[in-house]
């Protein structure tokens, strides 16, 4: 049974039991591109997708965060391009709740060399998470040495991740709504699914269309919106998609992206 105060920030979250997720904790990674004035995206997007996820440091600069309509969810695991793979707890759940976060994530990769500390922290941290309220979001993938991705691995990893106390689990689109359909089966609480790598519109919203279309309770993708030229047309469309009733098709013939497909 949730408590009051997780229920409340899930609202916020899940406004309708549907989310719009943004992640912008890609620069522990890798200096990606897009991401050097976070603010300055987080303006632009503000209001339209229902949360973004940042790490600490950010959020402790950000002259935005503060007045931000948007959910914010706290970032606590990471890792460097060279260690990719090997997630560690890098923020405390107490850290985010001073920073003012309605969530937090991890981030857990199974198959990695250190997947047993991973589910240990992640264990750990859904429990601290229960204890004060916060809801947990889990990015659950199959990923390591001689790990195979498939439909059968991904629901694995996303099972793992509820089995844990992720109240939403994060995992990569399987390709199809059948096979998708059989990921979000296997998990008792809401699933969303990751933009992945750059794509164009029409092959991106497709995408989301079918993962919705499987069940899935929304999308956490960060380089499609943040690397656009116009993240806030993105953020648009993508809205029309998981909460309006507007297939992906339609919306390429009503928004910016049809811009794309023209070529």
């Amino acid at each position: 049974m949730l408590d009051v105060g997780k229920k409340r920030r899930l609202k916020r979250i899940m406004p309708g039991g549907k989310t719009l997720i943004v992640p912008m904790d890609h620069g522990i990674s890798s200096p990606v591109s897009g991401i050097q004035k976070i603010d300055e995206i987080l303006e632009r997007i503000d209001g339209l997708c229902d949360a973004v996820v940042l790490h600490k440091g950010v959020v402790k600069n950000s002259e935005y965060v503060e007045n931000m309509n948007s959910a914010l969810i706290v970032h606590l695991s990471g890792s460097t391009k060279y260690h990719a793979n090997e997630k560690v707890i890098v923020c405390s759940v107490e850290k985010a709740i001073a920073l003012g976060a309605d969530g937090v994530s991890i981030h857990v990769n199974i198959g990695s060399d250190n997947e047993c500390e991973q589910l240990r922290d992640a264990g750990m941290v859904s429990e601290l998470c229960d204890s004060y309220g916060i809801p947990l979001l889990a990015m659950m993938y199959p990923r390591g040495r001689d790990v195979e991705v498939s439909t059968e691995t991904v629901k694995h990893a996303v099972r793992v991740g509820y089995e844990l106390g992720a109240d939403i689990v994060k995992t990569s689109y399987t390709g199809s709504v059948e096979s998708f359909s059989e990921v979000v089966e296997y998990c008792d609480v809401p699933v969303v699914v990751a933009g992945g790598s750059k794509k164009n519109g029409e092959e991106l919203l497709e995408e989301v269309r079918g993962a919705v279309l499987a069940g899935a309770a929304g999308v956490a993708i960060g380089r499609n919106v943040f690397q656009a030229d116009r993240p806030e047309e993105v953020v648009k469309d993508l809205r029309r998609v998981i909460h309006g009733s507007t297939t992906g098709v339609e919306v390429l013939y009503e928004g910016n992206l049809v811009a794309d497909r023209r070529g």
